[in-house]
């Protein structure tokens, strides 16, 4: 199990999320987005496409930029198209049943 979470808060929790690049993409059913805002930003990767994110609101704090997602990704990364990935260094844990982060 990989668990995100902020402040107290879980963010996002799945047995097996897809990994890519180092990095944990969650399905959209297991990421509570009550917490989220879009943001603005967007950044373009050359095999898997635009990425749009999103902030976090929680307990009165907003935390810029804190996850991403990629709406319509290139073929190559369809695998990923709407999950949740997150800037480990933004949050106040990050666990999975046999690590700590």
């Amino acid at each position: 199990m990989v668990k995100v979470t902020y402040s107290d808060e879980t963010l996002a929790e799945d047995s097996s999320p897809v990994v890519v690049e180092g990095n944990y993409y969650f399905p959209p059913e297991s990421v509570d987005r009550s917490f989220f805002v879009p943001s603005d930003t967007t950044t373009e990767c050359p095999w898997k496409g635009t990425a749009s994110y999103y902030s976090a609101q929680i307990h009165g704090e907003t935390v810029k930029d804190i996850a991403w997602y990629y709406a319509n990704p290139k073929p190559k990364a369809l695998h990923i198209k709407d999950h949740v990935a997150f800037y480990k260094a933004r949050l106040s844990s990050w666990s999975s049943s046999a690590l700590t982060l």
